[in-house]
């Protein structure tokens, strides 16, 4: 075991910068004693994985990642914590399974997958990681290491999930992978040319295809705002499919921080990326490719500058329509905001986390960097989202207001009562517990 001095660190969106201190090792009962919180490889965006400023330590996990046990026949899998996506896919795509609810980088663990309750690209197929979690070994703020379950302490389980790590320290996870006939995807993307005619080609993608994803560009003007490109997916058919299995994608690692995105870049980029794609393509594609397009440049968020970016992801309800979605960019305009990067999925069901980010609606997650004007831009699209009767993805988040998220989050009374229940001392927290629910540093 070890244990750095205080430093400052931050999550993957380089803002805020905390100091505090990480410990280290392979014994995850050993290492979480007396810790504030566990973090995996710090890909929460916001201060989610962050303890609160001072002399915290946080438990990192990335050293316990042995696969415990593992049924070739249900393809049930007992896992340290600390097992990194990257890793499970290496292991699992050979033996024919692949992980449920897969999110947009590999460089998470499962005890953060946990955490946030991660989606991907196959909610409305799959719902969430925490649908396809079956039970925990945890250590709770007493001390005590549990094993919880639907059926053994149903609500700290569900409390746990989507539960940023506030209701005890994971130290084993038990899910149930899911069947492929191949690791590689037969994929196809298709060009549309404004924002009416891209929604209602992903509402109808996620009819037919288990994955989808649709990117928007906001800094085009008029009625082309919003036009964008949507990308399907499915295991591809064995005859299909190359023989070999994927071999892992070689990165470019960006080497100093360097803020190389203005407004100019923003819309250069956007265009490129529109008019350089064919208005159709289909084939067979890297499942790397596919599901984590951005692992490609390692160290991307250095292109943010010293300030870093924020990523905000909300979700607007069903109900709501088209015209709530149109307001969001409505208000990134007004405000001069415009973002590098808008993704948008289609939600359904909500997770079984009592703090599942996900419901039936429109997701939009857009991508900004940290300037002087970016917590005034939060508040209003906050507000917005508020009234709408959506909610805001707390693993993103650093600029949320508490007064914004238990607006939007009628759920959350029910999780602090379990959370009171099993830490009435809050003994486990984070800098996100501290602004968002009041915890003392």
């Amino acid at each position: 075991m070890s244990e750095t001095p205080v430093t400052h660190f931050s999550g993957w969106g380089r803002y805020p910068r905390i100091a505090g201190r990480q410990r280290y090792g392979e014994n995850l009962e050993r290492i979480t004693k007396g810790a504030v919180l566990s973090r995996g490889l710090g890909r929460s965006y916001g201060d989610a994985s962050l303890p609160p400023a001072g002399d915290h330590v946080v438990a990192v996990t990335t050293r316990a990642d042995r696969v415990l046990s593992f049924d070739r026949d249900t393809g049930v899998m007992r896992a340290e914590a600390g097992l990194s996506l990257a890793e499970l896919n290496r292991l699992c795509w050979p033996l024919g399974w692949c992980p449920p609810s897969s999110p947009g980088t590999q460089s998470v663990t499962l005890g953060g997958m946990v955490a946030a309750d991660v989606h991907g690209k196959s909610h409305h197929s799959e719902g969430c990681f925490g649908a396809h979690v079956l039970a925990l070994r945890m250590r709770v703020a007493d001390g005590r290491i549990l094993d919880v379950s639907d059926d053994s302490e149903p609500e700290l389980f569900r409390a746990t999930l989507g539960g940023l790590g506030l209701t005890g320290h994971v130290l084993e996870v038990t899910f149930r992978l899911r069947p492929t006939t191949s690791p590689w995807i037969e994929a196809e993307s298709e060009r549309y040319d404004d924002l009416d005619a891209l929604l209602d080609a992903l509402a109808g993608a996620s009819l037919d295809w288990p994955y989808t994803v649709a990117w928007a560009d906001l800094s085009s003007r008029g009625k082309s705002r919003g036009r964008g490109i949507l990308d399907r997916g499915r295991a591809a058919d064995p005859k299909d499919a190359p023989r070999s299995l994927p071999v892992p994608r070689r990165t470019f690692t960006v080497p100093v921080v360097c803020p190389a995105l203005s407004e100019l870049t923003i819309r250069s980029l956007n265009f490129a990326r529109f008019w350089g794609r064919p208005q159709r393509r289909l084939g067979i594609a890297h499942p790397e490719s596919f599901f984590y397009p951005l692992d490609v440049v390692g160290r991307f968020n250095r292109l943010y500058g010293r300030r870093g970016f924020t990523q905000y992801q909300a979700v607007l309800p069903a109900r709501s329509g088209r015209a709530a979605c149109v307001k969001v960019f409505d208000i990134l305009d007004r405000m001069k905001a415009t973002p590098l990067l808008c993704v948008l999925k289609d939600f359904r069901n909500e997770g079984k986390g009592m703090l599942s980010f996900p419901m039936h609606g429109l997701s939009l997650a857009i991508d900004r960097p940290m300037c002087d004007h970016t917590q005034a831009v939060v508040d209003a699209m906050n507000d917005h989202v508020a009234a709408e009767g959506g909610r805001v993805y707390l693993a993103k988040d650093a600029l949320t207001r508490p007064e914004h998220f238990h607006a939007m989050e009628p759920r959350l009374d029910n999780w602090l009562r379990v959370r009171r229940i099993w830490d009435p001392d809050s003994v486990l927290k984070s800098a996100l517990s501290v602004r968002l629910f009041g915890d003392a540093r």
